[in-house]
Formats: structure tokens, C-alpha cells, sequence
């Protein structure tokens, strides 16, 4: 199979080949974004790189799959501009390429949060209407995305995945970090941004999880400590011992104790099993970039469901 990726990202498309067990002759990529590049080639030595989908001449193919930028479409932006923004609008020229290339077979995904008349248009653009898949059926995460193909499928069962199913240890889950059905809220291209637990409830981002307890000394109105020890504040159980208990806290008045959740973001693994990709998948870049990368990317089992309705052969 020919493959042309638009908006290849980190050639999540591919993973998602393979893993539906089709065999790939040439994959071409069609990226901008550097960091997302070293990640493709580094696990697709492989791949043609084509860069900017922009004024881009399209070279035979069988299969064309992306994901127009959501940037402009996304609830998450502010006076949002739909197809008509700098980004989103690279739609357009996805339909150019689509136009020119003729592929036998084409999948387009983009957020489920567009508003209606955005969707409309790419409805009556591409002559399909598009199904919405919830990543929750095969992974972690909540994560709904529409796709326009005029690949055959249907929606699979639920797998059961939970995101305690996906944690590195030691981490547990926190249920005020939980979506419907025990799974993680959407990430996104801006996790690598600093969060606390209280914005996490409130603005439903609710992607971290419980690393243990915190227990420290209680303190004054003035700010200093109720008692006039300084020596061994606190201590923070990350892990416990193998038999299960915390360790011996010393130093520390009983009545002077404050107990609460210690929590921590997601690491960039945890992201990658959300996303459906293998463990160490983005690493060799900064952790920031991976945060980037995984936010933008397909998930990769969604996707595989999807092209096992391509016929083999």
C-alpha cells in the first residue's frame, strides 16, 4: 500500500497501519513540525518526508489519512474561527491534495467540538457523513473525534481499558480525576503547562493522578509552624514498603499533622499508552515536546479499527 500522511504529526497513521496488519510500500509524511519529525523518523527511518501540505504536488497513492488542525474549531479556542482560521484552514488544502491525488481510499479526522456549520461544510465537501469514535472504546482516555472516510466500519465494544489499567507504578488513581466510565480526560497539545488539583477539578481537566500522601506539620495564621522543631517537616510517601506500610515518621507532633493528596501530571508514557503508542515512543526529545506531540496526535487504536475495513490484497 502507497500511504500519503497529511499533518503526519508523529506518524501515528503508520503505527496504526501495522498494527491493522496491512503491509505499507512507501509511506509519504507530509509535517512542519520539527520536533514531531525527529519522533516519526527516529521509529520510521523509512518514511519520505514531503514537508508543508501547502501548494504540496501529491505523489500516487492508495490510502490518504490526516487530521486538519483543530486549532480554529476546538471548544478549547476563544472566538474561534472556524474554516476560516490560519490553521483550521489547511482543510482546504487537504481537500486539494484529495482532489488531485484520488486515492482509493481516505480518512479525515478532526474534534468532535467543531461548531455545526464547520461540520457541515466538510460533510458536503467530502460527500459523507462523518462517524464520531470515542477513543474511550479502545483506550484510557475520553477522547471524541470525527472522521469523514468512505472506509466500512463499525464501532467496536468497549475494551474495558481504565485508566488505572495504564498508570506506572507508583501511581494510583485519583477519582476526582476520572471521567465517565473510569477514564482520563482528553489530552491535548498544552499538558505540558503547569496545572494544580483545584484547576484540574474545576476547569474538568482531570488528567493527574495520586502519587501518595502528603504529611506535614501544621502551620499558624502567621505562616510558621505551630511548634518550634524544624528539623524533619514533613515527610511525602511516594512508595510504600514491600509489606504495604508507610515509614516511620519521626519528629512530627500527632496533633499537629496535615494529611492531603499529593498528585502529579501524567508522564509523557502514561500519554503515549492513552494515545495507543508503544512505551518510549516520543522519547529523544524534550519532555515538553512530548507532551506536544502526544496532544496532537491520532490514537492509534482508533484508528487501526478503522483501516481494518481496507481489504487486504
Amino acid at each position: 500500500m502507497r500511504v500519503l500522511s497529511l499533518f503526519d504529526g508523529i506518524s501515528c497513521a503508520r503505527v496504526a497501519l501495522e498494527r491493522a496488519g496491512h503491509t505499507i510500500d512507501t509511506y509519504y509524511a507530509s509535517e512542519v513540525e520539527v520536533n514531531a519529525i525527529k519522533v516519526a523518523q527516529k521509529n520510521h527511518p523509512t518514511t519520505v518526508q514531503l514537508g508543508s501540505v501547502v501548494g504540496l504536488v501529491p505523489p500516487e497513492c492508495d490510502l490518504l489519512i490526516g487530521g486538519s488542525p483543530c486549532i480554529d474549531l476546538s471548544i478549547a479556542k476563544k472566538n474561534r474561527k472556524g474554516l476560516e482560521g490560519e490553521h483550521s484552514g489547511l482543510f482546504w488544502e487537504w481537500v486539494r491534495v484529495w482532489k488531485e491525488a484520488k486515492p482509493k481510499w481516505w480518512v479525515l479526522e478532526n474534534v468532535a467540538s467543531m461548531p455545526k456549520k464547520d461540520r457541515d461544510i466538510i460533510t458536503k465537501e467530502l460527500g459523507v457523513e462523518p462517524v464520531m469514535f470515542n477513543a474511550a472504546l479502545v483506550s484510557a482516555q475520553s477522547r471524541k473525534r470525527l472522521f469523514w472516510t468512505n472506509i466500512k466500519f463499525d464501532l467496536p465494544e468497549d475494551r474495558g481499558i481504565m485508566l488505572k489499567d495504564i498508570l506506572q507504578a507508583p501511581a494510583e488513581v485519583d477519582e476526582r480525576m476520572l471521567v465517565k466510565g473510569g477514564k482520563s480526560a482528553c489530552i491535548d497539545a498544552n499538558y505540558h503547562k503547569g496545572s494544580s488539583l483545584e484547576h484540574a477539578i474545576k476547569k474538568k481537566v482531570r488528567t493527574m493522578v495520586k502519587v501518595g500522601r502528603e504529611i506535614g506539620r501544621r502551620l499558624n495564621a502567621d505562616g510558621h509552624r505551630a511548634d518550634a522543631d524544624a528539623t524533619l517537616t514533613y515527610q511525602r510517601r511516594i512508595e510504600t514498603r514491600e509489606d504495604g506500610k508507610c515509614g516511620t515518621l519521626t519528629s512530627v507532633q500527632k496533633d499537629n499533622l496535615v494529611v492531603s493528596d499529593v498528585v502529579r501530571k501524567l508522564t509523557p508514557i502514561e500519554c503515549e499508552r492513552l494515545q495507543g503508542l508503544p512505551d518510549n515512543y516520543t522519547e529523544g526529545i524534550a519532555m515538553t515536546h512530548r507532551y506536544k506531540c502526544c496532544g496532537n496526535a491520532f490514537n492509534v487504536d482508533v484508528v487501526a479499527h478503522i483501516l481494518r475495513g481496507i481489504p487486504n490484497g
